[in-house]
C-alpha cells in the first residue's frame, strides 16, 4: 500500500478533497464510473466514507475533520491509486437516476445514458400510466429496472440476468428500496427462464464491447465483470439474439430500449434494413436505440437470417 504522508495543513473536507483531486491527477487514473474528472471523484469518495449528503451545504465543506476522519480518507485515496478500483466498488454503493444502489466487482458499475432517459419517462415511446410489466434484460445491480419504477408508477419489473453473483446484488437493492412487491428477480440467459412472459416495455445494457476495445481498455474498466462487457468480434452477440427474439416477449405495443454504446456503428451496418431510432442525451452518452414490436416482426426474416449467421 501506498500510506502516502498527509501533508501539513489539511484539516478541512474541502481540503481532503483537493488534495485527493491532485494526486489523481498525478497518478493518471481514467474516470467514467460516474464521474469524469478527479475533482468529482475525489468528492465522492469522501461524501460516500463521511456519509454526507450530496446536497451538504457549502459551508459545511470547511467543516475540521477528526483524525479518524483524516486516516480514512487518506486511506481511501491511497486504495484508489494502487488498485486502479472504480471508487463505487471502493465503498461498495453508486448513484443512479437520483437512488443509490449497492455494488460489487461482481456487477458494473451503474452509468447508461438510459437514466437521462428514465427522467424524462422515455420521450413518448411509452405512456407511462399505461405499462404494467417491464423487464429488465442483462440486470446486474438491478439499478435500470429499479430506477425506470420511478416513471412508470403502475408497473411492476422482472430484473433478469445470466449471473447469480449479480443477482444477489440486484436482490440487496430491491430490498434497499423497499421492492420486494414490484421487483422480481430472475435467473436467465437473455429470454430463457422468460417463456409466456410479455412486456410492455423491455430495457436493456448488455455486454456490447468489441473484441478490440476489450483489448484497450484502461485499468479501471478491467476491474469490472467480463461478462458484463464483453460481446464478441463485433460487441453484437447479445443483441443479435435479442433482436431476433424480443417480439415474442412483446405486448402489440410494447417497445424495446437497448443500449450499445459505441457498438452502434457495428450494429447499423449490420442491420441497414432496421429504423432504429437512436436517442439524444444532454448529459452525454451514445448508442441507446428503440424499436417497436411491430418493427421487429416487419424485419422478422432479415433478424433471424442475421442471427443464424452469426452463429453458423
Amino acid at each position: 500500500m501506498l500510506h502516502s504522508e498527509q501533508p501539513e495543513g489539511l484539516e478541512t473536507l474541502i481540503d481532503f478533497i483537493r488534495w485527493g483531486a491532485s494526486r489523481f491527477e498525478r497518478a493518471g487514473l481514467h474516470y467514467g464510473h460516474g464521474t469524469d474528472n478527479a475533482l468529482d471523484e475525489a468528492r465522492f469518495l469522501a461524501f460516500s466514507a463521511l456519509k454526507l449528503p450530496w446536497n451538504l451545504p457549502e459551508r459545511y465543506w470547511h467543516s475540521r475533520l477528526t483524525l479518524a476522519e483524516r486516516a480514512e480518507l487518506a486511506r481511501l485515496f491511497d486504495q484508489r491509486i494502487e488498485t486502479r478500483k472504480p471508487a463505487a466498488y471502493l465503498v461498495g454503493e453508486a448513484w443512479f437516476a437520483g437512488l443509490r444502489f449497492k455494488v460489487n466487482e461482481h456487477v458494473l458499475v451503474p452509468r447508461s445514458p438510459i437514466a437521462e432517459l428514465i427522467e424524462r419517462q422515455f420521450d413518448g415511446w411509452v405512456d407511462p400510466e399505461a405499462v404494467t410489466r417491464v423487464l429488465d434484460l442483462c440486470t446486474g445491480s438491478g439499478c435500470i429496472g429499479i430506477a425506470s419504477l420511478q416513471a412508470l408508477p403502475h408497473a411492476r419489473v422482472d430484473l433478469a440476468d445470466i449471473s447469480p453473483e449479480a443477482l444477489e446484488v440486484a436482490r440487496e437493492n430491491v430490498v434497499l428500496h423497499g421492492l420486494e412487491g414490484r421487483a422480481e428477480v430472475i435467473h436467465s440467459d437473455l429470454f430463457s427462464a422468460l417463456e409466456g412472459r410479455r412486456y410492455d416495455l423491455i430495457l436493456s445494457n448488455p455486454p456490447y464491447v468489441d473484441a478490440i476495445e476489450m483489448a484497450h481498455l484502461p485499468p479501471e474498466y478491467r476491474q469490472e465483470p467480463e461478462l458484463g462487457l464483453a460481446a464478441g468480434e463485433d460487441g453484437l452477440d447479445l443483441v443479435r439474439k435479442m433482436l431476433a427474439d424480443a417480439k415474442n416477449y412483446l405486448t402489440d405495443n410494447g417497445v424495446l430500449i437497448v443500449e450499445v454504446g459505441v457498438s452502434w456503428m457495428n450494429l447499423v451496418e449490420a442491420y441497414p434494413e432496421l429504423p432504429f431510432y437512436w436517442f439524444e442525451f444532454e448529459r452525454g452518452g451514445e448508442g441507446v436505440f428503440a424499436l417497436n414490436r411491430s418493427e421487429l416482426e416487419a424485419f422478422d426474416d432479415i433478424l433471424q437470417a442475421r442471427r443464424e449467421g452469426t452463429n453458423a
